[in-house]
């Protein structure tokens, strides 16, 4: 196929005419095929109809890509800037780039590599002011689009704690991503709720083109709605990009797929706006494999992949099946756990590298027995000759990380995570601890401010900076301030009252640690009583229910920690002192503290001691390679996750997830799982992932089955917990939809036996084992809700919960 000439983009391009066949400034045809098997050549050379590469794992796609770019230029002579190559990272497109350019010299920087995004942004500087916009709109990030949903859910007088920034930005994103404008959303609304989000996305696009500003997802959806809507830009483009060549079509949304529809496929009105004259689709190439499609929760259609030769009935397919990367067992193990997915293009990795080593499986008591035999098969490895950096370590959530990083730290091991934030600094875990530290510290005010309006409860920057004026008139902290705040000047009676009701709240929460309660009641009652995790709950962001999962682990970090302070996951061996009195709240911070302080490790630098172990999760691990690789918690309700353990489309995109972290391992592959897990600190006993018995069994190695179990779930937190009945068995609705309610009655089922609730009036004398003698000045609430505000001289006046409060009647 010839490659056009590109009228009127010449002073776009800005390189000499292409040189005559006879001179040759690039590398030779030979050399542009070495070291290529028969199915990757024959995707270099392929001219004419649509191409479909299905890559399997391993199989080189890269370098077929750049190859075939480097021959489109060399041996057919298309202009570089003919060329898009459309990539889901800058960093790949920059890598592509650099790879092309060492093949075919400087000239291959006029190509267009980059992103969805750059190139829609390309596209839209020059042709935007046709919907109204100035060339020099703003792109809006995360940040900025959830100050500005935050301004249209006050502008529209929404519940702002129904009503938040991250659900509702969600919402329109996959609205986007489906092509679907606010008028279309509007149109759509099935009930009141969907009318609110839709007036919400009218509102926030509103203000979009008032700012002159478009967000990530604007980008893609303008650009395909300028093509249908201005056929003759379409066309323009058409004609320029003669090659267009896509990488991880899996990964592909239904807004990116019309927009590569819009510049290959044949259009009805082809020629309709350039008089008369017909373009000839682009040769379009796309690469990818269903089988690793795993992002499903992005807006990505594997059926874009799937009906690639439905959209485009003339179009080839080339199958890579070499793989370059695992052991043939390792490849065995993959191709017998993706068989079982149904209505996929059958494809069989294979390797000429050799059988290798067996599967390692390890079935563990709990996940802290798996961390340890993680722990030392790492160090016996390295002990003979492998570096740490050549190791991973997998797992289905961020959660998982915390056990790990625990034992790694106990034991020395270096490590970093990837792609997540440590345990410790995730955003919901601070705001945790956040809330503990000021119960055990009231004078801590970095977690004061830090909690005071989270979740929101209606005390914004003004009220904050009334309370600190008169803090600093009066040269008392800021929380004694909070507690005086009807003498702060100018404070509004709305900010007031919720100040007042957060006061009341701590001072509740801190008669608990007063009265001694043990670390993880406080915590379950701070998130129940806070509302964190009901609005959690309530989310529609699926970010957000990573976040419950997150604080159901640091639950359980509270829960051994109380019933075993000195063999909790964070205790060192040595720490034994027996006698010692039973740990309170200070001393689960103070567990916390060292372990998260120590969470900074120094990365070692290559060549120096072998680097450190990577820990991160499965879809953090797509595209990378280690030689060692230890796929862990691999039970069912943890992997395949709870939510796809009754959705069959689901559960498919889990066991690709599993392909993908098999697929990750050159050399060694371990698996493991562990008989008893800790869900909210109740033990949670789950059977083994269903991706284990799809596995052939002569190629496992086990070194531990279930029948070698040494211990069992603690007595003291079992089955009489409403937690735990609701979390034993491995079901979506029980494993995912922890609720609040639920949470205070298994924060009950623990705490300590109640007191009994002392009758007191204003005026009576009592005596706190803490503060001393005090006197009586209210009382509200009745029985075991009875809230007593108790004057105790130089200490001030306190609010005691009676039920927990050590305060007895003289």
């Amino acid at each position: 196929m010839s490659t056009p000439s590109l009228p009127g983009f010449e002073h776009l391009l800005d390189a000499p005419p292409a040189e005559p066949r006879t001179t040759r400034t690039g590398p030779s045809r030979d050399e542009l095929l070495a070291g290529l098997n028969e199915p990757q050549r024959a995707a270099v050379v392929h001219e004419g109809a649509p191409l479909l590469v299905v890559a399997g794992a391993g199989s080189g796609k890269t370098r077929v890509l750049t190859r075939r770019i480097a021959w489109l230029i060399s041996e057919r002579r298309a202009h570089p800037g003919s060329i898009l190559a459309i990539t889901f990272t800058n960093k790949a497109a920059a890598e592509m780039k650099e790879r092309v350019e060492d093949l075919v010299g400087k000239r291959a920087r006029i190509m267009w590599v980059s992103t969805f995004h750059s190139a829609c942004v390309r596209i839209l500087r020059k042709e935007i002011d046709r919907f109204g916009y100035k060339s020099s709109f703003s792109i809006y990030d995360a940040a900025d689009q959830k100050r500005l949903m935050s301004l249209v859910i006050k502008d529209l007088d929404l519940d702002p704690k129904r009503f938040q920034p991250g659900p509702l930005l969600h919402w329109v994103s996959n609205h986007k991503n489906e092509l679907r404008d606010e008028e279309q959303a509007a149109k759509d609304a099935q009930n009141k709720l969907e009318e609110t989000y839709a007036a919400a996305y009218t509102l926030y696009q509103r203000r979009l083109r008032e700012a002159n500003a478009l967000d990530f997802d604007d980008l893609i959806m303008t650009t395909v709605q300028l093509f249908q809507a201005h056929p003759d830009v379409r066309e323009t483009y058409r004609r320029r990009f003669r090659h267009v060549l896509v990488d991880e079509y899996q990964d592909t949304n239904h807004a990116q797929y019309a927009l590569i529809h819009q510049l290959c496929a044949e259009q009805v009105d082809d020629g309709a706006h350039s008089g008369g004259e017909r373009v000839e689709p682009a040769e379009l190439m796309v690469v990818g494999d269903a089988d690793q499609s795993i992002y499903a929760f992005r807006g990505a259609n594997i059926r874009n992949i799937l009906d690639f030769e439905q959209d485009f009935p003339n179009a080839t397919s080339i199958l890579l099946e070499q793989n370059y990367r695992s052991t043939q067992t390792i490849l065995t193990a993959a191709n017998s756990v993706i068989g079982h997915n149904k209505g996929r293009k059958e494809k069989r990795l294979w390797s000429d590298a050799g059988d290798g080593e067996r599967i390692v499986g390890y079935v563990a008591d709990d996940e802290h027995d798996e961390a340890r035999f993680v722990s030392e098969e790492i160090d016996r490895l390295v002990d003979q000759g492998v570096r740490a950096a050549d190791v991973a370590v997998f797992y289905r959530t961020n959660a998982q990380s915390r056990v790990f990083e625990e034992v790694f730290i106990r034991t020395g091991q270096p490590y970093k995570v990837v792609g997540g934030v440590r345990f410790y600094e995730r955003r919901e875990v601070r705001d945790a601890l956040a809330y503990l530290r000021l119960l055990a510290n009231p004078d801590d005010q970095v977690s004061l401010r830090r909690i005071l309006n989270t979740p929101k409860r209606g005390i914004g920057d003004r009220a904050v900076a009334c309370v600190n004026a008169l803090a600093e008139r009066d040269r008392t902290t800021f929380w004694e301030a909070l507690r005086r705040a009807d003498e702060a000047p100018g404070l509004a009676t709305r900010s007031l009252s919720s100040i007042r009701g957060f006061v009341a709240l701590i001072e509740e929460l801190q008669s608990m640690v007063a009265a001694g309660e043990r670390a993880d009641v406080v915590l379950e009652t701070v998130l129940a009583r806070s509302g964190y995790l009901a609005e959690l709950e309530e989310s529609d962001d699926p970010q957000d229910a990573t976040r419950v999962e997150n604080l159901a682990e640091l639950v359980a970090v509270a829960r051994e920690f109380s019933d075993d302070p000195v063999a909790g996951p964070s205790a060192d061996p040595a720490d034994v002192d027996a006698g010692t009195v039973a740990p309170g709240l200070t001393d689960f911070l103070e567990r916390v503290a060292l372990v998260a302080d120590t969470d900074q490790i120094p990365e070692s630098p290559d060549g120096d001691d072998g680097g450190v172990v990577t820990l991160m999760t499965l879809h953090t691990a797509k595209g990378l390679e280690f030689p060692v690789v230890f796929l862990t918690g691999l039970e069912d309700g943890v992997f395949p996750h709870a939510r796809a353990l009754g959705d069959q489309t689901e559960l498919e995109e889990e066991r690709r997830l599993a392909y993908v972290g098999v697929t990750r391992a050159r050399e060694r592959l371990y698996i493991s799982r562990a008989v008893v897990r800790s869900a909210w600190g109740a033990p949670s006993h789950n059977p083994g992932s269903r991706f284990l018995d799809e596995l052939p069994v002569d190629l496992v190695d086990w070194r531990r089955t279930e029948a070698s179990q040494t211990r069992w779930g603690r007595p003291d937190v079992a089955s009489s917990s409403p937690a735990a009945a609701r979390l034993g068995a491995p079901t979506a609705a029980g494993r995912r939809n922890f609720s609040s309610a639920a949470l205070r009655a298994d924060a009950a089922a623990k705490a300590k036996p109640a007191r009994v609730v002392p009758s007191l009036e204003p005026g009576d004398r009592v005596q706190h084992d803490t503060f001393g003698l005090g006197t009586v000045v209210a009382v509200e609430g009745s029985a075991d809700k009875s809230v007593a505000s108790i004057d105790f001289g130089s200490d001030g006046v306190k609010r005691l919960l009676l039920r927990y409060a050590p305060v007895e009647k003289l």
